[in-house]
């Protein structure tokens, strides 16, 4: 009995981490299959249920997405994930249509922070919490020159922020001498919006002219993995085996 009982947690942990690999590489179709595999095995895991959540969001599919964070609260109350995205969808509601396909998305390797040519910022003076609430970690946005600063749009031409002045001021300046720059959303809450925003272009006359001067000694760094989708797929990893012992009491009982 008791040897029957580990290789069910045994089993359920390597699920689980084959299920947030897959959220990591954004492949949601095959996420949410993951993850319903892992429900039918276990279905008072409600960390397979906020992973289910989160893949539901990804593929636009917000009722779905609803009713899995629902049902992750109904099995921990005090889930703060859930809570976070239950709110977020109600921002979202039907009107709202789908989240950016994956022709506004970049492709991983836009995440590799190299020092000089890519910045990560904080936004500020940010939109309406139902413009942001449309924004996942991938999706591509736009700068926009504005004087001496700098806005940040959705593909859909909608005002997500500004750029902090100490970086807007600089890119301004080497925009017009010609770089060119692509972007993308890091991180998206009701209170704070993250993007990477990356020199994809330098213009001869801004030959030694950094975009991003340095703050350390290190030249790269993979900004995907430390960053991208880390607040909740870290958790969810974490909890993946931390609770692996209490929710699995299910398994006594």
């Amino acid at each position: 009995m008791a040897y029957q009982e580990e290789e069910q947690v045994r089993l359920r942990r390597q699920r689980s981490k084959q299920a947030i690999t897959l959220a990591m590489q954004g492949r949601w179709r095959e996420a949410v299959a993951a993850n319903q595999e892992i429900i039918a095995s276990f279905p008072t895991d409600f960390d397979a249920y906020n992973r289910l959540g989160r893949a539901y969001i990804e593929l636009g599919e917000y009722p779905l997405a609803k009713e899995a964070y629902e049902r992750a609260i109904e099995l921990d109350p005090y889930n703060i994930i859930a809570q976070k995205n239950l709110n977020r969808l109600s921002y979202l509601g039907e009107a709202a249509g789908g989240l950016e396909d994956d022709s506004d998305r970049v492709e991983p390797q836009h995440f590799i922070e190299e020092t000089g040519k890519t910045g990560v910022v904080d936004l500020h003076r940010l939109a309406p919490r139902q413009i942001l609430a449309k924004m996942v970690a991938g999706d591509r946005v736009y700068l926009k020159a504005n004087g001496s600063g700098l806005t940040v749009e959705n593909g859909r031409g909608e005002y997500l922020g500004q750029v902090e002045p100490k970086h807007s001021q600089r890119l301004v300046k080497l925009m017009a001498g010609g770089n060119r720059y692509s972007a993308a959303i890091v991180s998206s809450a009701e209170d704070r919006v993250t993007v990477i925003i990356r020199e994809i272009y330098q213009d001869p006359s801004q030959a030694g002219q950094l975009s991003f001067p340095p703050k350390g000694a290190e030249s790269l760094r993979p900004y995907l993995s430390d960053k991208m989708l880390r607040r909740e797929l870290e958790y969810m990893e974490a909890l993946a085996d931390e609770s692996a012992d209490s929710n699995d009491k299910s398994i006594d009982t």
